[in-house]
């Protein structure tokens, strides 16, 4: 990729682009809600379109000049509705959280009762957590997993919104590596009078390619991010049925934002396209079947999976038990010393703090997008087992560090 003109004007931060990418090609892509995206999708991020502002929605903008903004913003809302079957979308919001944000914003009002997956068993921030805005603006009670088989405890959940009586119920996660039922916990919802809000941020891409069980057409609203397993530019996405076009809309802009980010967008339509290519579905069924095989290795070193593998494009490893002197926080470094780069992640039942927690977790999307595939994958298992075994063991580091080079380059990353 070509920084020239960075380069001309800003030397410092052209060093730091190209330190970047020159890092993201020699380590090992893990952090589950990481990809990389095509340089295609770089380059329309990286467009003009980032000098336009198009407040308002296409055929409806606040400013002239907006045509060709209308083309890409349009290009994105088809692509996503064949995407994801999805009745109406809107593709404006800045993150997956913004569009939590706009659901909650239509649909609810402060101090109303928001139910939903707790952080340390697999939830997320703006589902609920208190340092979050949703946590602060509304009363907020959890579900869990099933202390015993780390799978979602449907019937606790039932239970908590039957005594709790949610306002909405807040569906999909940010750790959990089993599929949802999305069905069940709509009928919960429908039992205590809640709209369903599934937020599959990190799982858009298995859906899309069906791989993963769809709440489009169940939950009354879907959110999600489009640059995890979809590899589309950065930034969220709603979804939802015709009634509630409007409110969504009006809550996006202008109620939580203002300007769409048109690169951004831009970046989004080139993205949903590329998925739409029959290839995406053998990525995405690729990335599931790395999961289960990073997972199956693991295991073999006797690691404890969080309800004992995965049906996704991640697994959470739970180190007591393995490592009980081993923080997932001491984890993370001594593997990024190695060029493999992961994140401590909280587990159920934590009994560490949420800075540095019991467990990791490792997501297998980058990779495949760099082509691998279960044999290298598994290799990958093994490296993280020495360096969690002597995780201060320089010899093995060196190693490790040496192999993950040789890995990064049999799969090359922007050539």
């Amino acid at each position: 990729m070509d920084y020239s003109h960075v380069r001309a004007t800003d030397p410092a931060v052209a060093d730091a682009i190209v330190d970047e990418t020159d890092r993201q090609r020699t380590t090992l892509s893990m952090i589950a809600s990481e990809n990389h995206a095509s340089a295609a999708v770089i380059e329309a991020q990286g467009s003009v379109f980032t000098n336009k502002y198009a407040e308002g929605y296409p055929g409806e903008r606040y400013y002239a000049g907006c045509q060709y903004a209308d083309v890409v913003e349009e290009l994105a809302i088809e692509r996503a509705k064949e995407l994801w079957g999805a009745e109406h979308v809107n593709v404006q919001p800045h993150s997956g959280s913004q569009a939590n944000m706009a659901v909650y914003f239509a649909m609810l009002s402060p101090g109303d009762r928001i139910l939903s997956l707790e952080l340390e068993h697999g939830g997320h921030l703006s589902h609920g957590h208190p340092a979050n805005f949703a946590g602060q603006l509304y009363d907020v009670e959890h579900y869990r997993v099933d202390p015993e088989t780390g799978y979602l405890d449907y019937e606790q959940l039932a239970a908590t919104a039957d005594e709790f009586d949610p306002d909405a119920i807040v569906s999909g996660f940010s750790a959990y590596p089993r599929q949802v039922d999305w069905e069940r916990i709509d009928a919960v919802a429908d039992a205590v009078d809640a709209i369903h809000v599934a937020d599959i941020a990190h799982i858009t891409g298995l859906v899309a390619a069906g791989v993963h069980p769809s709440p489009v057409g169940i939950a009354d609203f879907v959110t999600g991010s489009t640059h995890k397993t979809i590899r589309a530019g950065r930034g969220g996405i709603v979804m939802c049925g015709e009634e509630h076009a409007d409110a969504i809309d009006n809550a996006v802009f202008p109620g939580v934002q203002g300007g769409p980010l048109m690169h951004n967008i831009a970046g989004k339509a080139v993205g949903f396209g590329e998925a739409l290519d029959p290839s995406f579905t053998d990525y995405a069924e690729q990335v599931v079947a790395n999961a289960r095989a990073l997972g199956d290795q693991l295991a073999d070193h006797g690691l404890s999976l969080v309800s004992g593998g995965t049906d996704t494009h991640l697994v959470l490893v739970d180190l007591r038990d393995s490592h009980p002197d081993l923080s997932g926080g001491d984890a993370e470094d001594a593997l990024d010393s190695t060029g493999i780069v992961l994140n401590g992640n909280t587990v159920p039942g934590e009994t560490r703090s949420p800075f540095d927690p019991s467990g990791i977790r490792a997501g297998t999307a980058a990779l495949t997008t760099r082509g691998f595939e279960e044999d290298a994958i598994r290799e990958v298992g093994d490296l993280i087992a020495q360096v969690l075994d002597a995780p201060e063991d320089e010899e093995t580091l060196a190693a490790v560090s040496e192999r993950v080079d040789e890995l990064c380059a049999a799969h090359p990353l922007y050539e």
